[in-house]
């Protein structure tokens, strides 16, 4: 039957094993008549003396070669090129063909499906659903969720998953801040300088352990306190002092950040004088002063008064808080009994 298909050649055309160029003294670029990849699929002879890639010459755009110097003007061919290896053709992986490789570098951007994900190499970032990552201002990572889209960080049912922002390579500096979720619990935190700070659990109770807050109380009975002049309440004792902001030595608060503070002073008196004109309780804080005053007149001298002040009051960092009192005038016979007590914690 006759043959199908295109004709079957009779014959096989050697490509050239070398090239040949005369030099002039001047001329340094020649053109090859073969492809190749790199300095070291040839081998080059000027003048008899074979030359060394990359240093004597050069070879780019797989055609051209460039020596360092014009090779001399000699009487005929004088430079010889030998083809050790050639570029034949190129190949185009199939576009609907699948790729498997075990590894893979990219010199330039590297782009799937117009947008599901865009390297930029030139700025090193990287887009998800979007082409364009540097539009964004945080952008080394860019994710276009869409409507109820969104990223997942998958773990056990017993493990702990996190997103750290690192400042080192060691130690905390690893995870100076973090959010992390423990599915053992399912509680989640977030945290500051290498420590968890804030947690809410798997009931939605948040709890801060470092947030400002403190009870303080009397030692004992503050006995005789001085008539007509303000005098400080000795709050001794703390009953708790989350942040250590509350200084039993001075019975004051200091602030440690900036914000709004609620206080609360209760202050039970015990032998009141009647004859006094006012009594006033102080909650002196750096910005201003906060007062409850009374008259002791009840026609006697009362056995128990409480006093109380409440109130919300902004601070700056480093500002103090401390209680006094003042008995205006009379006899100096009233004390201060020891189930008064001074609170305080930041709001906001």
């Amino acid at each position: 039957m006759p043959y199908i298909g295109n004709e079957v050649g009779n014959r096989f055309v050697a490509s050239k094993a070398a090239s040949v160029y005369s030099g002039d003294g001047s001329t340094t670029a020649f053109t090859l008549e073969h492809s190749v990849g790199s300095d070291e699929d040839i081998l080059v002879s000027v003048d008899g003396v074979i030359q060394e890639p990359s240093v004597a010459y050069a070879v780019s755009s797989g055609t051209t070669l460039t020596f360092t110097a014009a090779p001399s003007t000699n009487s005929g061919n004088n430079i010889f090129v030998y083809y050790l290896f050639r570029t034949v053709a190129t190949v185009d992986h199939p576009s609907t063909s699948a790729l498997s490789a075990t590894s893979g570098t990219f010199s330039t951007d590297l782009t799937v499906d117009t947008d599901t994900l865009k390297v930029d190499s030139t700025n090193d970032l990287v887009g998800i659903n979007t082409a364009t990552p540097s539009d964004m201002y945080y952008n080394e990572l860019v994710v276009n969720s869409g409507d109820e889209g969104g990223i997942t960080i998958l773990d056990s049912s017993s493990g702990q998953s996190a997103l750290a922002f690192g400042d080192g390579t060691s130690g905390d500096a690893r995870y100076r801040g973090r959010i992390l979720y423990d599915h053992s619990t399912d509680s989640l935190s977030i945290g500051t300088a290498g420590e968890q700070y804030w947690t809410m659990n798997s009931a939605h109770i948040i709890t801060a352990p470092k947030q400002p807050a403190f009870q303080a109380t009397l030692n004992g009975h503050q006995s005789n306190i001085a008539v007509g002049s303000a005098v400080t309440v000795l709050f001794a004792t703390e009953i708790f002092d989350q942040n250590a902001d509350y200084d039993t030595s001075t019975y004051t608060f200091t602030a440690p950040v900036a914000g709004r503070y609620q206080f609360n002073v209760q202050i039970m008196l015990a032998t009141l004088d009647s004859a006094n004109a006012y009594y006033q309780t102080q909650l002196i804080t750096s910005n201003r002063t906060h007062y409850h005053t009374f008259d002791p007149d009840y026609g006697q001298d009362n056995s128990y008064d409480n006093v109380t002040i409440a109130t919300l009051t902004d601070m700056d960092a480093n500002d103090t808080a401390i209680v006094k009192i003042l008995q205006a005038s009379g006899t100096q016979q009233t004390d201060l009994d020891n189930i008064s007590a001074f609170s305080g914690y930041l709001v906001a």
